[in-house]
């Protein structure tokens, strides 16, 4: 029986995830925070290189079973089944990622699939107006990428939440007041 979250936070560039990730990490007991980003490589040789980053991944997350702590994730391979929907990689993922989300369902613990959003999509622009953070060669910030990547996150959240009853399946609004998201993520993951 689990006794341990995994908890996987998604959304687009300028969603609030780094914001939300720490949030989580220093508020939740036992919770081990993992920032993903993926390879570099978008040719038809980084799939395998995807392939095998995340296999491993799981891998890792099947050996933390019932360790009495938290897995928390700023992207896993979620992202890159995104990025491959909208055509930044040369390749296509879907396959890979149905095998990788049919594993992750099956893990023994409580899973939670938190996509934040913005229900106010002009706000993306100001938010990527940063120049802080490291940016994928093939999705550079800007706005109506952060968008494009929106709406597929909002679509793999429905279709997990109705293929996997097991993943507990949030979608998350982040341009309202800090407070009430962090409120709302207290609530989702009961603590």
């Amino acid at each position: 029986m689990a006794n341990s979250k995994i908890i996987v936070v998604e959304g687009a560039q300028g969603a609030g995830k780094t914001t939300i990730t720490d949030y989580i990490r220093n508020t939740l007991s036992y919770t081990n925070l993992y920032r993903l980003c993926g390879t570099s490589d978008s040719t038809i040789t980084g799939k395998k290189k995807a392939r095998e980053m995340y296999e491993d991944l799981l891998e890792y997350m099947k050996k933390m079973e019932n360790k009495s702590i938290n897995l928390l994730f700023d992207r896993t391979f979620f992202t890159e089944e995104n990025y491959c929907r909208l055509g930044k990689k040369e390749y296509s993922f879907t396959d890979v990622y149905e095998r990788l989300l049919q594993y992750f369902a099956g893990l023994d613990f409580e899973i939670y699939y938190i996509t934040l959003y913005l229900e106010d999509e002009s706000k993306y622009s100001e938010r990527l107006n940063r120049g802080e953070k490291a940016v994928f060669k093939g999705s550079e910030f800007a706005a109506d990428n952060s968008r494009n990547q929106q709406k597929v996150y909002l679509q793999i959240a429905a279709e997990i939440k109705e293929r996997y009853p097991n993943i507990n399946v949030f979608n998350v609004r982040n341009d309202r007041p800090e407070e009430e998201t962090k409120a709302e993520i207290r609530e989702i993951l009961k603590y």
